[in-house]
């Protein structure tokens, strides 16, 4: 399966302003990437790049006054799976962990861990460990969360999530997230794209996407409280310990967004030979 994934989006800036951007495939993406992607800053800037400490690729660049639009296009093969279950997936004890795990354990910027312990246990202690654990928190953050676009708010937590009851992809995980480190299972934020792919199309426009990865016995799996079911098609954009460590575009002074359309669809052969 064949799939393109890109944006175009338009800024207004007032002034000259440094950006970093988060806008590339993940380099694990590297070795599907059919036809390569470019990040395109119009007016021409001069890009710098580098790689975080998650591993996520960023570039850095000053965004002249006035518009400027960031566009990106790439075509990537994927195998067409549903998002990878095992059932028997079993939970491992804190010593037992990697080194590389442990900070997914603790609280971060949008994860109060130490002000969730207690509903996490009383919620889910019952529950055997494991992958029937996460599945649980996954039904549960579901359930109890209401979807809506009109309510986004970028400081929204995981705690206040779950009192206020409603949120988009970004708090369903997070609150996801929070619970199962509370129950010492690693998790880690993941953004990018999500595509109406394997399922009747959503009569809204299209947006980046946000889920979870969990460690389990025998590696990492991603998860999905929002959808709350495998999904086919997901393309990394970009991890960290929560939405503040992948902010896909980070501006140091005043913006205005004027365009912003992203794609995210299956497509034919056609879509790698060269543009006529």
């Amino acid at each position: 399966m064949l799939i393109r994934v890109g944006y175009d989006i338009v800024f207004d800036h007032a002034m000259p302003t440094p950006v970093v951007a988060m806008l590339y495939l993940h380099p694990a993406c590297g070795a599907a990437i059919r036809r390569n992607e470019y990040l395109l800053v119009d007016p021409a800037t001069q890009i710098s790049g580098y790689i975080d400490g998650f591993g996520n690729r960023c570039g850095r660049f000053t965004c002249p006054p006035g518009r400027v639009r960031l566009w990106n296009d790439a075509v990537l093969e994927d195998s067409g799976e549903e998002d990878r279950q095992n059932p028997g997936a079993t939970q491992l004890s804190i010593d037992a962990l990697p080194d590389d795990t442990i900070e997914f354990l603790i609280a971060s910027r949008y994860c109060e861990v130490d002000r969730m312990t207690d509903i996490a246990w009383q919620l889910f202690g019952a529950v055997p460990a494991g992958w029937r654990r996460v599945q649980a928190v996954c039904d549960y953050v579901h359930g109890h969360l209401r979807f809506d676009y009109l309510q986004a708010r970028n400081t929204r937590t995981a705690h206040e999530a779950y009192q206020e009851r409603v949120g988009v992809c970004r708090d369903f995980a997070h609150l996801a997230m929070t619970l199962c480190r509370c129950l010492n299972i690693p998790a880690r934020y993941c953004t990018g794209y999500l595509g109406d792919i394997g399922i009747p199309p959503v009569p809204a426009p299209m947006d980046f996407s946000a889920w979870f990865e969990v460690y389990l016995n025998d590696g990492w799996y991603t998860m999905d409280a929002r959808h709350n079911v495998p999904r086919v098609g997901r393309i990394l954009m970009a991890r960290g310990r929560d939405a503040a460590d992948v902010a896909l575009l980070t501006s140091f002074g005043s913006s205005r967004l004027e365009r912003f359309t992203v794609w995210c669809d299956e497509v034919g052969p056609e879509a790698l030979l060269p543009a006529k």
